[in-house]
């Protein structure tokens, strides 16, 4: 990881992913420019995640009370080809943090979606801080009511096998944000490869239409097609750049 080009530093952990399913006609009006949809053996998903933020650090600076703390996040996945490279990575519908001056930020710099409601996390491990056998993790935030976002992790975390569903969610490197019609924001995220643990009885209890739009309610009020929990790293997310048409 370049600290030159970092604009953010920090560990994501315990990243919780609930896939869907879903046709790609609900996802064609977001695509920003330049890039196009990317699909895993065909299906085009969609992730409901949660995860925490810890030991932040913008510009190499800790800002105080906002180091540790929840995220939220729908998102789906995109591919786009640089000069024979393929950068594939993802487009955020909408980012919940409980911090409002980290949604604000994240506003300015990233022009990402982020709202900032109270929010609170459950991640049950003993006393040497591992996941206890059959551990609940959820994620919830209060927007009018109480949402969650929550499964019990069983087994024990591997590596995802290379051309699995495991690993195409997690191996996506960069973020797209839809800056207007001729103009899109990249911007690169570096990290390790993740080991994930299977995840039982995944759920998403939320009010998909007030949060997300009605064209998401039907797809997420479904069972997810797959669940797991990415054990995460430290992280970098490098200063964007701009496609223009």
């Amino acid at each position: 990881m370049g600290a030159s080009r970092a604009f953010l530093t920090a560990e994501w952990r315990y990243l919780l992913m609930l896939n869907y399913e879903v046709e790609p006609a609900l996802l064609a009006p977001l695509l920003p420019l330049g890039v196009e949809l990317d699909t895993w053996e065909g299906k085009t998903l969609v992730s409901m995640v949660g995860f925490l933020f810890l030991n932040t650090r913008v510009l190499g600076v800790p800002v105080p009370y906002h180091r540790n703390f929840e995220e939220v996040n729908l998102r789906f996945y995109v591919r786009r080809v640089v000069d024979g490279e393929l950068r594939r990575g993802v487009v955020f519908v909408k980012e919940l943090v409980p911090k409002p001056w980290i949604a604000r930020i994240a506003r300015w710099v990233y022009h990402e979606n982020y709202t900032a409601l109270p929010m609170n996390h459950i991640i049950e491990r003993d006393r040497q801080g591992k996941l206890c056998p059959e551990a609940l993790v959820e994620f919830n935030w209060k927007h009018r009511r109480k949402h969650r976002l929550g499964g019990l992790v069983t087994g024990q975390p591997e590596l995802p096998q290379p051309g699995s569903e495991e690993s195409f969610i997690t191996e996506h490197y960069w973020g797209y944000t839809h800056l207007g019609s001729r103009k899109t924001g990249e911007y690169q995220v570096e990290h390790p490869t993740w080991r994930v643990w299977p995840v039982a009885q995944p759920y998403l209890l939320c009010d998909v239409k007030a949060l997300y739009g009605e064209q998401f309610e039907a797809s997420l009020h479904h069972p997810p097609r797959s669940a797991f929990l990415a054990e995460g790293s430290r992280i970098q997310v490098n200063w964007g750049a701009h496609i223009k048409a």
